[in-house]
């Protein structure tokens, strides 16, 4: 019997405000353990929460990136569970009203993958175990998170991840959140059960806790696919469960029972007042969002004639985009902007995260101004490229590494006499060439291109070595 994975994630992302959720502590990563709390954010009695304005807003921006509804009436709610991480024993969070609902990621196959909700909580602490004892470092605690809930829409390990991908993107181009899974600030739960192909029934599903690599979720799934399904086949039952995956053996083991709602016993929280947002507030949040990838996508496609493949690259990343806009103003083929960026500047870029930065020393307009010139005619690709290269590493304009005797071009006479040249002092290529070899024409206008640093028309040099050589 053939199965089919069913999928779907809780996707925590911790937002990018200054302060925590409820306090004014800082949200920096890191710091020696326990020096970014206060009595709010370690729960000590007496204290009240406030709410954090812009985590609100950052949740609103986060729910019209995805097309969720936004709710104009929500309210905070306590999680009831006792666990070292949580110094109050509850968590606030959202439950029945929260601030974002429906919506949906749409992936490169078609399949829209619904989400559920989007809510606003608070993050715990830290457990680190060590030679069997265990430390709690609260710096972590109280800082703002959402929480992205799809519906059970994936059927495969590589939808799985696109969709954090896509997740991960968005959610980066809104400026909401950095999302590095290395550091915890994305975090996935991922929820996963298999039933026979063609069945509409659910199976029963696992829950494979705190996912913060993509490929560790990819691993993590294949391998529980696979678990559930070695288990039904040979007459066993799946057991609803919270999961843990280890990297090191590649398999999941269990924490805990899986908890329903009652079991977490949601009240309202009572030291917090309703959340009220009106539609002129939704609004003016949705007007000040950026371009979108899938928009941007979209455009660079067919308002600019870019590949499609090319234009994914340039919209991986916010700044790459935004670079890549401002150097077209004004160029006549944003292509030749596209390959610039996509070939030599990214050649100087090593790792993904060096792209994401995106921090070079030429500025956009730069870029431009070497563009249209040899756009001009001016110079040819060649020389362009040598002169980039150089402005990558000095952050000097164009003109620098281009004199004017560069853009003057090549007369008949010196283009005639360097194609004489290419012909006497290369015979083998010569002969090649009237042998029927029509790459070695190739290696002859290249000796014309270098020797006249790349100002001939390699057309007509091409043109005028076929006229010599008879």
């Amino acid at each position: 019997m053939k199965y089919e994975m069913v999928a779907g994630f809780e996707t925590h992302i911790e937002l990018g405000t200054k302060t925590k959720i409820f306090c004014g502590c800082t949200t920096e990563f890191g710091g020696e353990p326990n020096t970014h709390c206060c009595p709010v954010c370690i729960g000590l009695p007496g204290t009240l929460p406030k709410l954090n304005k812009q985590v609100v807003k950052y949740a609103i921006m986060a729910g019209l990136a995805t097309n969720c509804k936004i709710a104009n009436v929500s309210k905070m709610d306590r999680k009831n569970y006792c666990y070292p991480d949580l110094p109050k024993a509850y968590q606030i969070s959202q439950y029945d009203m929260p601030l974002c609902e429906g919506g949906y990621v749409q992936l490169s196959n078609g399949r829209k993958i619904r989400l559920t909700r989007i809510h606003i909580e608070e993050d715990a602490g830290k457990l680190i175990h060590e030679r069997g004892d265990t430390y709690v470092d609260y710096n972590r605690g109280g800082v703002p998170l959402i929480e992205i809930v799809s519906e059970p829409d994936i059927r495969s390990v590589d939808e799985a991840r696109e969709y954090v991908e896509k997740l991960q993107q968005v959610m980066r181009y809104i400026g909401i959140s950095d999302c590095k899974m290395q550091e915890g600030s994305m975090r996935c739960d991922v929820n996963i059960s298999v039933r026979p192909v063609g069945s509409e029934e659910f199976g029963t599903r696992t829950e494979i806790k705190n996912m913060n690599s993509i490929t560790y979720i990819a691993k993590a799934m294949e391998y529980e696919f696979e678990r559930q399904v070695d288990l039904i086949e040979s007459g066993g039952k799946v057991i609803q469960e919270t999961l843990r995956y280890d990297d090191a053996t590649n398999t999941t083991s269990p924490m805990r029972g899986k908890e329903d709602a009652h079991d977490y016993r949601y009240f309202r929280e009572p030291d917090l007042v309703t959340i009220s947002v009106t539609d002129e507030e939704i609004e003016e949040i949705r007007s000040s969002l950026p371009e979108l990838p899938e928009s941007k996508r979209e455009r660079y496609v067919t308002e600019l004639g870019i590949p499609e493949t090319d234009a994914q690259l340039l919209t991986k990343y916010r700044k790459i985009s935004e670079f890549f806009d401002e150097a077209c103003k004004d160029v006549k083929n944003p292509k030749t902007v596209a390959n610039f960026i996509i070939g030599q500047i990214f050649r100087t870029l090593v790792t993904e995260s060096d792209k994401e930065e995106f921090n070079i020393k030429i500025t956009p307009a730069q870029l431009s101004e070497l563009v249209k010139i040899l756009e001009s005619g001016k110079i040819r690709n060649n020389l362009a490229k040598s002169a980039l290269d150089k402005m990558l590493e000095s952050g000097k304009n164009a003109t620098e590494y281009i004199s004017e005797s560069d853009m003057a071009g090549l007369d008949d006479n010196a283009l005639a006499e360097l194609c004489k040249q290419a012909v006497e002092s290369n015979p083998n290529a010569v002969a090649d060439f009237k042998g029927g070899k029509e790459k070695a024409l190739k290696s002859l206008v290249g000796f014309v291109m270098k020797n006249s640093r790349g100002k001939a028309d390699p057309t007509a040099a091409e043109a005028k070595i076929k006229e010599i050589i008879g």
